[in-house]
C-alpha cells in the first residue's frame, strides 16, 4: 500500500528525473519548524553581495561595480544590497532578512574541496570530522523514523552521518566547476594554438550558460519543490540546496548578477510554496570563503576569505546589517588581499538555529561543532 509520505517522495523523484533542477537534500525530523541550508559552492564574494559602499576605499577597489551599488537598495548608512536581489530587499523591509558581513569559517587555504569539507562537516579543519553537521542537528531534534534523503549524485557532506540518509541521482552529469575550468585556462596558458582554442571554447560556453540560465526558472523549480516537501504536516523539516556558479574569476558583474537573480528566485519561490509556514521557517544562505578586494584583470576576482551570511524567515530579527566591519583599505586587508574575517560563521549558525528550534546554544554549537574549542553562539538573530 503506498502511504502519503512515500507517495510525496516519489512524487518528487518523478518530479526531479522529468526536468533539470539543482540537487536537493532533505531529513525529515518532527517539529513544526523549518529549516533551509542554501550553499553557494564556488566562494559567493560577500562584498558584491550586500556592497560596503560607505566604506572610503570601496569606490577606489570596486569602481568596475559601482553602477550596480548605484542600482541598489541602500540597506545603512555603510551597505547597500545588489539590485538582482529584489525579493531579498523586499524581506529586509519586512525586517524578515539579516545580512552578517565579515564572516568565515575556520579555514584559511582557499581551496574549494577543503573549504566546502568545513563548512559542510563543521569541523576547525579539512577532513577533521567524517560527519555533517546537518546530520548531527537531526540528533538534537525530535524524530520520526529519521528519514532522510539527499537528491544529487552522492550524499552532501553536511548529511552525512550516523542518521541514515538515502540519495537519488540524476541522469544527467554534472557541468565541470569553474575553478576546474579557471584550472585549465591557466595550464593551457603557455600554448599559443591549445589556449587560443580553449579561449573560444570557454566564450561559446559562457554565452550559452548566460542565455540558458537567464530567466531563473530553474532555480524558482527548486525553491517551490522545496516549499512542497516542507510543507506537509508529515513532510520534510529540513532542507539542503545546493547553488553553483559563484567561482567569479572573470566578468564577475554579469555572472555574479546572474547567480543571484537565481538565488532571488529561489527565495521568492520558496516562501510563496510555504504560506502561512514561512513564519516558521528559517533560511541560511553562506558559502566557503569570500573573494579577494581587487578586481582581477579580466573583470573578476579571486578566492579570499572573508564574505557575507544571509538570514532569511518569518522569525528573522531582520531589517538590518550585523557586521565588526574590518575595513577595505590595503592595510586593513587580510593577508594583503582579502577581506579580514571578524566574526566566525560557526557562532552565527550556530546562535540562529538554536534560537529557531528552542535549543540550549552552548549544546547546539558542542554538536554542531565538536571540533571547535571557544564557542560564543551569536544571540539576537532569530526570535
Amino acid at each position: 500500500m503506498l502511504d502519503r509520505r512515500s507517495f510525496l517522495i516519489r512524487t518528487t523523484l518523478a518530479t526531479l528525473a522529468a526536468g533539470s533542477v539543482s540537487p536537493m537534500a532533505f531529513a525529515r525530523a518532527a517539529t513544526e519548524r523549518r529549516f533551509v541550508f542554501i550553499i553557494q559552492r564556488g566562494a559567493a564574494d560577500g562584498i558584491g553581495m550586500i556592497m560596503p559602499v560607505g566604506d572610503p576605499a570601496y569606490g577606489a577597489v570596486r569602481h568596475q561595480f559601482l553602477e550596480d551599488a548605484t542600482a541598489g537598495v541602500k540597506l545603512d548608512s555603510m551597505f547597500t544590497l545588489h539590485p538582482a536581489l529584489s525579493t531579498a530587499a523586499a524581506l529586509f523591509q519586512k525586517r524578515q532578512a539579516l545580512f552578517v558581513h565579515s564572516v568565515a569559517s575556520p579555514y584559511r587555504d582557499r581551496s574549494h574541496f577543503d573549504g566546502q569539507n568545513v563548512l559542510e562537516t563543521g569541523g576547525a579543519a579539512a577532513y577533521q570530522t567524517r560527519d555533517g553537521w546537518m546530520n548531527r542537528l537531526l540528533s538534537l531534534l525530535p524524530q520520526d523514523g529519521n528519514r532522510a534523503i539527499a537528491v544529487s549524485a552522492t550524499v552532501p557532506a553536511a548529511l552525512r552521518g550516523n542518521h541514515e540518509v538515502a540519495s537519488y541521482a540524476p541522469s544527467v552529469l554534472p557541468d565541470a566547476s569553474d575553478d576546474l575550468l579557471h584550472r585549465v585556462t591557466m595550464l593551457y596558458q603557455g600554448d599559443a594554438q591549445l589556449h587560443a582554442l580553449w579561449g573560444e571554447a570557454m566564450d561559446t560556453r559562457r554565452l550559452a550558460g548566460d542565455l540558458a540560465e537567464g530567466s531563473g526558472r530553474e532555480a524558482a523549480a527548486t525553491g517551490a519543490l522545496a516549499a512542497q516537501l516542507l510543507a506537509p504536516s508529515d513532510g520534510a523539516r529540513i532542507a539542503m540546496i545546493e547553488t553553483g556558479g559563484w567561482d567569479t574569476h572573470s566578468a564577475q558583474r554579469a555572472r555574479l548578477a546572474n547567480g543571484l537573480k537565481n538565488l532571488d528566485a529561489m527565495l521568492a519561490a520558496l516562501q510563496s510554496g510555504l504560506g502561512p509556514l514561512w513564519q516558521q521557517t528559517l533560511v541560511l544562505v553562506a558559502t566557503e570563503f569570500g573573494r579577494t578586494v581587487a578586481v582581477n584583470g579580466t573583470g573578476g576576482t579571486d578566492h579570499g576569505t572573508g564574505t557575507a551570511a544571509m538570514l532569511f524567515g518569518g522569525g528573522v530579527r531582520g531589517g538590518r546589517v550585523v557586521a565588526d566591519w574590518p575595513g577595505l583599505a590595503a592595510a586593513q586587508l587580510y593577508e594583503g588581499r582579502d577581506l579580514r574575517p571578524t566574526t566566525r560563521l560557526d557562532d552565527v549558525m550556530s546562535g540562529a538555529i538554536s534560537a529557531h528550534f528552542g535549543l540550549d546554544p552552548e549544546r547546539t554549537g558542542a554538536v554542531l561543532f565538536p571540533a571547535i574549542g571557544r564557542r560564543a553562539p551569536m544571540a539576537g538573530l532569530v526570535a
